[in-house]
């Protein structure tokens, strides 16, 4: 019998039991936890916590284990988030260009009164005016940009 494969090519995800979901709250709240404190603080053996978590990692429900940033302290004291509309069907596209981007943080494809929304972090102002003028507005695809500066933001993932 087949293996059931979505349009990814990756197999389908399979359901997270209570102890799946408690070891990714742990690992979102600490990345570099030790497999036997995950172990012990979810009550299972060292070797059940690294076979869940090596499975989450492979099901693609763990996408990688990085550092939070604060970004002002790290140099990049403005950020801003800026809508695109794009020309219809040039998502792929688009998404290519802004992955090259220097400071592009996150981006979503969304719907409603833009169709594409960036997060960007800057060293100032006068670098965030040229990402927008310069590169992004250069992008044939892009037919208009909007840009939200931040004033304050905050992490609600959990703290470590």
């Amino acid at each position: 019998m087949a293996q059931a494969v979505e349009a990814n090519g990756a197999p389908p995800p399979r359901p997270l039991d209570a102890i799946d979901q408690d070891i990714l709250k742990i690992l979102q709240a600490d990345g570099r936890a030790s497999i036997r404190s995950v172990a012990e603080r979810v009550h299972v053996s060292r070797a059940n916590a690294y076979a869940r978590i090596n499975r989450l990692v492979e099901d693609g429900v763990i996408r990688g284990f990085g550092a939070r940033v604060d970004h002002e302290r790290a140099g990049h004291g403005t950020s801003a988030y800026i809508t695109l509309n794009i020309v219809q069907n040039t998502w792929r596209t688009v998404r290519e260009q802004l992955r090259r981007l220097p400071g592009a943080s996150h981006m979503a494809l969304v719907g409603g009164d833009f169709d594409v929304l960036l997060l960007v972090h800057t060293p100032d102002n006068r670098a965030l005016r040229e990402l927008v003028l310069t590169r992004l507005q250069s992008i044939p695809e892009v037919l208009g940009t909007r840009t939200l500066l931040v004033f304050e933001e905050e992490d609600l993932e959990p703290d470590a």
